[in-house]
């Protein structure tokens, strides 16, 4: 008999908009459930309790957790127009498989 691995868990960026019009990123490993905290609860970022409601406008998945930390980091270094461009655009930005 085999043993069965634990399923890995897949790990997203997300790009939320809050109410404000700000734009907010984080990481985790269900965005709906993420968008449910930032929305109700203690849960929810500092940054978005202040900014409710909040919509999720992107995410997309990365291999694992530390990709993940890396794909938010380079994120929020970008300039808030290459932030928008990245959410509107409908293709998979090719810097986040390279981080």
């Amino acid at each position: 008999m085999m043993d069965a691995k634990p399923e890995k868990k897949m790990w997203h960026l997300y790009v939320l908009r809050c109410a404000d019009g700000s734009l907010y990123a984080g990481i985790t490993t269900d965005p709906e459930r993420r968008l449910a905290e930032h929305n109700s609860g203690p849960k929810g970022a500092r940054y978005t309790r202040a900014r409710r409601p909040v919509a999720l406008l992107k995410s997309w998945s990365v291999t694992d957790r530390s990709a993940a930390t890396k794909a938010e980091r380079h994120f929020k270094a970008l300039r808030r127009a290459q932030k928008q461009a990245v959410v509107d655009s409908c293709d998979r930005p090719a810097w986040l498989d390279g981080v």
